[in-house]
């Protein structure tokens, strides 16, 4: 790949990706701007030296309006000085670039390297590799605070893997991904966790749901996933008890794999719309039985598998009417995936596991407030099973 080339993708990144994440701007700059004071001072937080120029006296909040909306600063002050960092200037002066910078530090993993370039652009002198070290770490603390942050009840939960190519040992593998969403008594929606590993599918699955578990997480009613690979164990040992609601969207894709002709597809589609569509468990198990009757002679294979995984799509009928359109399928983490494939693709590999995690963190805290700040998805407390 050419340095132009390069230089484009990373800027249609951060068109499309980090201008979406104006949290981490906010902590490079504050960094910035504490490096700032320490050079004023000529000592570090709680330093004795006989340099020392002054005495820190706190921060003040000072919200600034960009592309990216409005970010709150935290502009450092100095006792008896007039002192006023320009790394708040330099960084609303150099917006774009700065926000191409975080991109690139986002693909190479967050490297020390990029830190201290992008750290010394802001201060406009050369920092030390335990200043970068705190600005590393700063980047990524807010990521891992948001992660672990205590859950509380969740009305129905929602679950979702994807895989993002990684190079480990000099290979190129797949990285799995591990989505949970939720809808809360009150009716907002948020996302919940996010995991990544190269591990075997149900081990990883059981370490997420566990991890969810013990941040609080309670008041499931219902799961909606698809059948991953290792789930449906991991789900039973960690959340036992809790019906279980396998997405109808997927169901329906399926069932392609097993219709003998292609002239059937569209017949075979209507039946099982009819089945996931009846008002009542009764019916629709009805309607289940005529189709596995229907199809046992002209499609023996799609009969078998209607008879085996079918009925795993009908426990939304347990549900209020007025829910089921919103807990029958995973289609709003597939809109969730989309987003993540079309910020990701342009990293292509990612150098390693915790690059990854990174963007798809930020990128999922975002869609969460988003979520949080906008209408209720359903308003119904009173829901009976």
């Amino acid at each position: 790949m050419t340095h132009k080339n390069n230089y484009t993708l990373i800027e249609d990144l951060s068109k499309q990706g980090l201008d979406a994440i104006p949290e981490l701007v906010r902590i490079l700059i504050n960094n910035a701007m504490c490096l700032q004071r320490e050079e004023h001072l000529k000592a570090s937080p709680y330093e004795r030296t006989p340099q020392r120029q002054g005495y820190a006296n706190g921060y003040k909040p000072k919200t600034v309006k960009t592309k990216m909306g409005e970010i709150t600063f935290d502009i450092p002050q100095v006792r008896d000085s007039n002192f006023y960092p320009t790394a708040l200037e330099k960084g609303m002066r150099s917006e774009r670039a700065l926000t191409i910078a975080l991109a690139e530090m986002y693909i190479q993993g967050v490297s020390t390297r990029k830190v201290k370039k992008i750290t010394e652009m802001l201060c406009g002198y050369e920092v030390s590799a335990s200043q970068v070290s705190r600005a590393s770490a700063q980047l990524d603390e807010v990521l891992q605070k948001w992660r672990e942050r205590e859950l509380g009840e969740v009305r129905y939960l929602y679950l979702d893997a994807r895989y993002e190519k990684v190079r480990e040992n000099g290979m190129v593998l797949d990285l799995a991904v591990l989505i949970a969403t939720g809808i809360r008594l009150t009716g907002e929606r948020e996302v919940l966790g996010v995991s990544t590993s190269l591990s075997e599918h149900e081990q990883h699955w059981k370490a997420f749901l566990t991890s969810l578990k013990k941040r609080g997480l309670k008041g499931v009613k219902l799961i909606i996933s698809d059948d991953h690979t290792g789930l449906s164990a991991a789900r039973r040992e960690v959340f036992g008890g809790i019906p279980w609601q396998r997405c109808q969207f997927h169901l329906q894709q399926n069932a392609g794999a097993y219709v003998p002709k292609k002239a059937m597809k569209k017949e075979v589609a209507a039946d099982i719309r009819a089945i996931f569509n009846a008002s009542d468990r009764e019916k629709a198990e009805e309607y289940l039985q005529w189709a596995i009757e229907k199809y046992a002679q002209s499609a023996p294979k799609l009969s078998q598998w209607m008879e085996e995984n079918l009925a795993e799509g009908l426990t939304v009928l347990n549900f209020p009417l007025e829910h089921r359109r919103m807990i029958r399928t995973t289609n709003a983490l597939e809109r969730i995936n989309r987003e993540i494939r079309r910020r990701t693709r342009v990293a292509s590999i990612f150098p390693n596991e915790a690059s990854c995690l990174r963007l798809v963190t930020a990128l999922l805290m975002e869609i969460s407030e988003e979520w949080l700040a906008g209408k209720r998805y359903c308003i119904d407390d009173n829901i009976e099973n």
